[in-house]
This record gives structure tokens, sequence and C-alpha cells, in this order.
């Protein structure tokens, strides 16, 4: 049997092409940025940014996958590489011992803050500066809307994390 799929009007061409090029350009120039600047990744800022702002500097896997859109098996091999870089500790959960609790370091919140200025710099630069006050507004609106699509209909078949509440504690390891 063959499924026939409708083209692609122009616009809609070149709308899809536009987010798949920008979708790869701006990974690599962030996470250039970041080696270069930081000797971070930027999956690895974003794991550190995630915990910098939790309470006690501290959350379960789970709420960091969630956080970071990451699934557990990438998460535990960062968290493996940040941990032998003395940026973040992993304990057993206080509520629930299955699960584990990763804490970002003062080493780890030292490498964050020596990193944001200047990853604030390249954002502002490739993004935002380019990008008129509507055309930002425009983005959020773009970006909420595809985000929600992604996470409600490919988020599970994906192993990403729609509610750290729906993935058994077990499973934070």
């Amino acid at each position: 049997m063959t499924y026939q799929v409708p083209r692609m009007s122009l616009a809609e061409s070149d709308a899809w092409l536009g987010l798949m090029r920008v979708c790869e350009l701006l990974p690599a120039a962030l996470d250039a940025q970041l080696q270069a600047n930081a000797q971070i990744t930027h999956f690895e800022f974003l794991v550190l940014t995630s915990l910098q702002l939790a309470p006690e500097k501290t959350l379960r896997m789970t709420e960091v996958a969630h956080t970071t859109n990451a699934t557990l098996p990438r998460l535990s091999h960062v968290a493996t590489r940040l941990s032998a870089r003395g940026y973040v500790e992993r304990t057993p959960c206080p509520a629930d011992k299955r699960a584990t609790n990763l804490r970002l370091t003062s080493a780890g919140r030292s490498a964050l803050m020596r990193a944001v200025p200047r990853h604030i710099a390249q954002a502002r630069e490739l993004v935002i500066d380019a990008l008129s006050p509507e055309q930002l507004e425009q983005l959020a609106a773009i970006t909420a809307a595809i985000d929600a699509r992604l996470t409600t209909e490919l988020g599970p078949r994906l192993g990403l994390m729609a509610n750290p509440a729906d993935t058994a504690p077990a499973n934070d390891r």
C-alpha cells in the first residue's frame, strides 16, 4: 500500500527548511562557544543550569531529564562525566532510596557562572539581536506551539519525560 503525502507549498517548504537549518546550526554554534570558553557542552550547560535554579541546587534525575528534555540514559552518561569533573554529586533521594538525586557542587556552580556571560552574549548575537520585539513574541509563540505538539505526541515514544511524576522512581538511576 502506498501512502500519499501532500506536497508542501512554497511557503511551507521555505518555513520547514529554514527551521531545519536553524535546528542544525544553532546547537553546533552554542556547543562550539561553550566548549571553547568553558569546556562544557551545551547539554552540560543545561544540566548545570537546571540544578542551579533548583531548591538546594538538587533535583531527582527524572526532574533533570524533564527539564533538559533528555532521556534518562543520556542524562546518566552526562551526569557521570560531570561527576568525574567534580561539577555534580549523585546521592540517594531521601524521600525514596530507589531514586537518585543530582546536586550541583561549588565547582559546578563556578563553571556555570564562568560560562553564563559569553553564552548569553552568543544567544543575543545569534538570535535575540537578529529579531524585532514583535518577532521575538512570535518566536516564543511558535516554539511553544511546536514544543507542546512534540512533548504530547512524540515525548513518550522518544523516552522524553512529559512529567517526572509519570515515571517510576526506579528509573531515576
